[in-house]
Parts: C-alpha cells; structure tokens; sequence
C-alpha cells in the first residue's frame, strides 16, 4: 500500500505538472475568494472601531491568508464525480484492480497537493506583503497545524466519498450535494469565522464535521486556540473520520449490489 500510494501520488503530480501555467492561474483564481472576504470584513471592522468579535483588521488578514492554504488542502473528490463515473460506466474498470478505489483517489489528492501549496507559496507571501497580517506562531501552534491541515483533508476526503455513494441509488444528485456544501460554506468557518455567527449557529457547528477541517486550523495557526481545544479539535477530526468511514464501506458494499454501468 505505502508503494501505491507514493506511485499514485508521483502520477498524479507528474500529470499537473504538465499543465504548470494553467494550473497556475487556477490557484490564483481560488485566492480571490478569501480575497473578497477579508476586503470586506477589515472594512467593517475599521468602521467599528478596528474590531469585530475579537477580529482586529491584521487578524482578519491572519484569518483569510491562511484560509487560502487550508481551502486548497481541502480540496477533494467531489461526489459529482461519482455521478459521472456511474452514468458513463468509469467504475466498472476500477472494479476490476486489486485495491479499493478509494485509496487510488486518496493518493492521487495526496500528490496533488504537493503541487498546489508549491504554487500557494508565492501568492500567500504577496498576499501577505498587501495585507499585513498578525500571527501567533509559536512552535507546537505551527506544527499541530502541518498535522491538522492533512487529518482535516482525509477527514473530509472520507465524508465526500461516503457521500458519493448516494449515486448507486438515484443517479441526480445535485440538490442533495448542494445542501451538504451551503451548509459547509456557512458553518465551517469559511465563509466568515464563527464566532461572528449566532450562539445556536456556532453550537451546531461545534457538532458537525464542517469546521473541523476549516475552521479549526485556521484558528489554530492564528492563535485564538488553546492546548485543550486543539486537542478537541483533533478528536472530533477522528470521530467524524471514523464515522465516515463506517458509512463510507456501508454504503459501498451494499451500492455494489445494484451497480449496472450506464455507458457513454
């Protein structure tokens, strides 16, 4: 397994590799968005007095800099992509190899992000240099951090593959994937931080998987966590990893049962 994972995760850098300048202006792209996000929130703190629940204008720069990091971490295999693998029948030759395809995805995301933070580096320090950031980076901060932005991606690499598995049974299913992802833009942290939402908004937040690979290294690299809630933070990654993973292989097994490929 450690073979095919490091094989896939060569593959898969070798093939955007090959696309270097689009792949580029891609990333760029993705670092718009926080981009709007803090041009907005520094203006709404400067008119409040240069604060907003705790958020000065250097921590919303913090904030939404290092979102662009833990977005392009968290990128995964969407559950689109199993709707288009059952209607045009690309799952049936992945039945057929000795290894679940889940782990051939996994490395393949895995090598793909060595390519995507190599070309975030050069935009997160102009980024920096425009904005003006405030960090806290002590030592454990910065390295529980490397570890929680990589448990968060697998965590919701395995949630988007169990949610995937809907397609076995009703093959349209974009309504259902866009609830799952408004939920995730509003509770996880990044479309605002949390603590800007409403008590009952930050409670069931707390409660579901959103803001565990969000907003929980955000806030972890930028200081406003303390020892025992990283270490919280950490367990519910593995709870909600785990629980994933049950309905993932659930799901699977019995998905199988019904496969027919559709074809193209």
């Amino acid at each position: 397994m450690i073979q095919l994972y490091w094989k896939q995760m060569v593959l898969a850098t070798i093939q955007l590799m090959q696309y270097r300048v689009g792949f580029f202006f891609w990333v760029v792209g993705m670092a718009f968005e926080p981009v709007i996000y803090l041009v907005v929130w520094q203006a709404v703190a400067r008119e409040r007095g240069g604060e907003v629940a705790g958020y000065t204008v250097s921590a919303f720069a913090a904030y939404y800099i290092t979102w662009t990091l833990v977005r392009q971490m968290n990128i995964g295999l969407t559950p689109w992509a199993f709707e288009g693998r059952i209607l045009r029948g690309e799952l049936s030759p992945q039945l057929l190899l000795p290894v679940h395809p889940f782990h051939l995805d996994l490395a393949s995301f895995f090598g793909m992000k060595v390519v995507t933070t190599l070309v975030w580096f050069p935009v997160a320090l102009l980024l920096y240099f425009v904005f003006r950031p405030e960090f806290n980076l002590e030592a454990w901060r910065v390295a529980a951090f490397l570890v929680c932005i990589v448990t968060g991606f697998v965590m919701r690499f395995i949630l988007l593959w169990a949610l995937g598995m809907i397609t076995f049974w009703v093959q349209r299913v974009t309504a259902i994937f866009e609830v799952y992802f408004g939920l995730e833009l509003v509770l996880s942290g990044r479309l605002v931080p949390l603590e800007l939402l409403p008590g009952w908004a930050q409670r069931l937040a707390d409660w579901l998987p959103y803001q565990w690979s969000f907003g929980f290294p955000i806030e972890l690299l930028i200081g406003r966590l303390n020892q025992g809630q990283t270490v919280h933070g950490f367990i519910m990654q593995g709870v909600w990893a785990v629980v994933g993973l049950g309905v993932m292989l659930f799901l699977w097994r019995q998905g199988l049962k019904r496969y027919s490929a559709v074809g193209a």
